[in-house]
């Protein structure tokens, strides 16, 4: 079926992303700071941020369990810009080119609801979209199939009709699951050509 809606990921797909980059003068040796970001403020830990909108709770209980680090784990909210340190350029224009077209652009994140708020002031390119649906503010995860309805309900998208972009694949997964097409990405080069192959422009 004709591609009528795209749904974007924001991280590491239009955003780069990387906690590492807060923490590369804090923790300077890397075998101490991979350790950090695996076993203290872990991916575990950041998804189960992204499920909820307020992020101290879940600091204050990570910090009940590791109480010698509690500078290093503050570090992650107070240092959250530094990984995030822009757009990813070339992904941003090919959004700017289908928004510009007039497809149906929309955006399903996992993302925390506090600092979503402060990454909507600093990025224009989240104005591209119809809509977004950020995990934080609805309290439901990617891949969990029932925030890929609750965006297709939003948002009225015909599964079958809608392509949905993310770079984890487990996400490609849950969206092909629920009937939607789905894509990973690898980069934007990539992106355009995977988007050229269903008949979209870019």
């Amino acid at each position: 079926m004709t591609i009528r809606h795209i749904v974007f990921d924001i991280g590491n797909v239009l955003l780069n992303f990387d906690p590492e980059l807060a923490y590369l003068d804090l923790i300077p040796d890397q075998v101490e700071r991979h350790a950090f970001l695996r076993d203290v403020c872990s991916r575990d830990w950041i998804i189960a941020q992204d499920r909820v909108h307020a992020w101290a709770p879940g600091e204050a209980e990570l910090i009940a369990h590791h109480p010698g680090q509690k500078t290093m784990i503050c570090a992650f909210r107070e240092r959250w810009h530094d990984m995030v340190p822009g757009p990813i350029t070339d992904s941003v224009g090919i959004l700017d080119t289908l928004s510009g077209d007039g497809l149906d652009v929309t955006a399903l994140t996992n993302f925390n609801g506090e600092t979503f708020d402060e990454a909507s002031q600093r990025f224009d390119s989240f104005k591209l979209f119809r809509g977004m649906t950020v995990s934080g503010r609805v309290g439901l995860l990617k891949p969990e199939a029932e925030i890929f309805a609750h965006h297709a309900a939003s948002f009225d998208l015909v599964p079958e009709a809608t392509l949905f972009i993310d770079d984890v694949a487990a996400n490609v997964e849950a969206a092909r699951n629920t009937g939607w097409q789905s894509m990973q990405f690898v980069n934007p080069d990539r992106l355009r050509r995977d988007l050229r192959l269903l008949d979209v422009s870019v």
